[in-house]
């Protein structure tokens, strides 16, 4: 069985690889007209709803982990605070490469760092990714530091960190909820269930829950993986915050439906209204079992739930992008092979390089131990062992 999974998971990443070359290819080549479904009615779709705005969420734990880390000084989570940090620096960096597939001219990414548009949210967004991933580089760079033992260099930058994570975490504010923002220009094309003015405050909240699910989905599959102990006491101190999390999100998103009146559409017939159910279901039955302290004690049920709630987000994110707008564009979209094969290919090559990177990096370092205190030096009488009164 051992010797079939080495064989087996190797063959698959070798597959889905050639696959994403043969589409990049024809992306490339060919262009965006022949090698996908989408089309001036609809010109946003997997690459865009998938690998951006799914990708820049899921990449969302470096900053909520760095956050409580080293702004709120919670130590007690710094064992997995370095995997969340490879795991937001690979994110943003795979974004970044799926939008070169999405972007007509490619070559042209460089635009917005000389072409100012202040009063574009893209250009806000653009702007924050790219000096978000510098932030990440940087915060990542410790780990090569140590494997080097380049020591000065670690404390010049161990001074500077502070100041660093702070950015990061403004940054990531102003971007995670702008991917929101998008949308707000079309409050007569995007479906009324998705539609809605607190869409930045929504993918906000939804974007730090998705951060502390996936440090807990990482995590368990590091465990697995390189055969370390899962931190269970801190998993179970995160599913606890991420239950709130979720609550705080599904208590905003429902009765924003209900002033708005949205929640009325369920009465149309449509895919819509089953999608809808589909991503409450997924966000609802997780939050519901983190509340109980049976379930925060079973780590497969752990696991269980942060899944359902992962697929819950995409799902939701999805449907923003794609769903809520097929109506009000006429068209129906399907992704072509060529999308699904380069998205997969990306997704194949974070999960191989994370590997690489814990495998010969001190990803998974131990905390230094604290120095025992040192014990007097006792002499004479009062080195000689206490007695009982009856001796």
């Amino acid at each position: 069985m051992i010797r079939f999974r080495s064989i087996f998971w190797p063959a698959v990443f070798a597959l889905t690889m050639a696959g994403g070359a043969w589409a990049a290819f024809l992306r490339f080549y060919y262009g965006l007209g022949a090698s996908t479904h989408l089309t001036d009615q609809f010109p946003w779709g997997l690459w865009i709803g998938f690998d951006v705005l799914c990708g820049v969420g899921l990449a969302a734990g470096g900053f909520t982990l760095a956050a409580i880390v080293h702004i709120f000084n919670i130590k007690t989570y710094k064992p997995i605070v370095r995997p969340a940090i490879l795991t937001a620096f690979l994110g943003y960096l795979l974004v970044v490469v799926a939008l070169m597939f999405d972007l007509g001219r490619p070559y042209r990414i460089w635009h917005p760092l000389i072409m100012w548009n202040p009063r574009s949210v893209m250009f806000e967004v653009g702007w924050c990714v790219m000096l978000y991933t510098t932030v990440l580089f940087l915060e990542f760079l410790p780990l090569v530091f140590e494997k080097f033992k380049l020591s000065k260099a670690q404390r010049i930058l161990k001074f500077f960190m502070l100041p660093i994570v702070i950015l990061g975490v403004i940054l990531s504010t102003l971007h995670q909820s702008s991917l929101g923002s998008l949308f707000l220009i079309m409050p007569h094309k995007l479906h009324p269930l998705w539609y809605s003015p607190l869409l930045p405050v929504l993918f906000y909240v939804s974007a730090i829950a998705t951060g502390l699910a996936m440090t807990i989905f990482e995590s368990w599959h590091s465990a697995r993986a390189f055969n370390r102990q899962l931190e269970y006491p801190l998993i179970k101190r995160l599913t606890r915050v991420l239950a709130v999390s979720i609550a705080v999100y599904m208590t905003m998103r429902f009765l924003d439906l209900y002033h708005r009146g949205a929640l009325a559409t369920l009465d149309t017939p449509g895919i819509e209204r089953w999608l809808f159910g589909l991503e409450t279901v997924l966000m609802a039955v997780p939050m519901l079992m983190f509340f109980r302290e049976r379930t925060r004690e079973n780590p497969t049920a752990v696991y269980i739930g942060v899944v359902m709630f992962l697929l819950g987000f995409v799902t939701h994110r999805l449907n923003v992008s794609v769903t809520g707008l097929e109506a009000s564009s006429g068209v129906s979209y399907v992704p072509k092979w060529t999308e699904l094969a380069v998205t997969l290919a990306i997704v194949a090559g974070g999960f191989f390089i994370f590997r690489l990177a814990a495998k010969h990096l001190p990803v998974f370092g131990e905390e230094e131990p604290e120095e025992a205190p040192t014990l007097p030096v006792l002499s004479g009488e009062a080195c000689q062992p206490v007695l009982s009164r009856g001796d």
